[in-house]
């Protein structure tokens, strides 16, 4: 007897959601909006038949995709084979609530609303700058896009957005001067105030890409890079200057 190999189809029965193939066109869609390339490590949660896995790894990353079902795994195995990547795609059978996210560079997902929710808290604890490249659903809970992108012509599941995890940054920060710059933050938008020897003045226009931060107070503009517990970069105003801060600990 011929034993009949496993294939998937649109809508097929899942543990957490049926399975449904992102369009190849926007795979790649997906792909250039986080701008994968070979120093990438990209994981697909819930990865199907590896399409984003495989796609990735043909760009030279590192990718594995976490998926349950164990035919699906077996499939993707298969098809990385026949592409070729094997020795960059990896495929594990497993959970996604579970997976192990904290070394990707890059999340490239087509989840739904509810999961990427649920996941949210994993996802802001990873290291600042990773790439979240999702097929139409958003995160939501008040995380707003970094970007998107369409691709053409679009009927359905044409639409990528890209969240970029921001640096944790909300605190008391002490500045090389003596000032005192105090913030809060609401994923990637920040706010807050500067003390300029008792006189306060508000953080505007504050936005974090990753761990690239700016903003503005009193007309004077600020951008710089955050590491740890310190911040430092370029202030422009009439006159420009060399800015640093230092994470105030009580």
């Amino acid at each position: 007897m011929v034993e009949q190999r496993f294939e998937p189809y649109e809508g097929q029965p899942g543990k957490d959601v049926v399975w449904v193939p992102t369009p190849r066109a926007l795979v790649e869609k997906m792909l250039d909006l986080a701008g994968v390339t070979p120093r990438d490590f990209v994981v697909d949660l819930g990865s199907g038949d590896g399409r984003l896995v495989i796609a990735a790894a043909k760009r030279g990353a590192r990718a594995l995709g976490v998926e349950y079902n164990p035919d699906l795994v077996a499939l993707s195995k298969r098809a990385a084979a026949t592409a070729g990547v094997s020795d960059k795609a990896t495929f594990v059978q497993g959970d996604m609530f579970d997976a192990d996210i904290s070394q990707a560079t890059v999340l490239a997902l087509f989840l739904l609303p509810n999961h990427l929710s649920k996941l949210a808290p994993k996802f802001l604890k990873m290291r600042p700058g990773t790439r979240i490249v999702s097929n139409t659903y958003e995160i939501g809970g008040g995380w707003e896009p970094d970007d998107s992108v369409r691709s053409a012509p679009c009927h359905s599941w044409c639409v990528a957005v890209m969240y970029i995890v921001p640096a944790q940054v909300a605190g008391t920060w002490r500045l090389q001067d003596g000032e005192w710059l105090m913030l809060e933050q609401s994923f990637q938008k920040v706010s807050g105030t500067l003390d300029i020897g008792g006189i306060v003045l508000p953080v505007e226009n504050g936005r974090l890409r990753g761990d690239e931060i700016s903003f503005t107070v009193n007309q004077v503009d600020y951008a710089g890079r955050v590491s740890g517990g310190t911040m430092e970069g370029v202030a422009k105003g009439r006159n420009t200057r060399d800015w640093r801060a230092t994470r105030w600990r009580e």
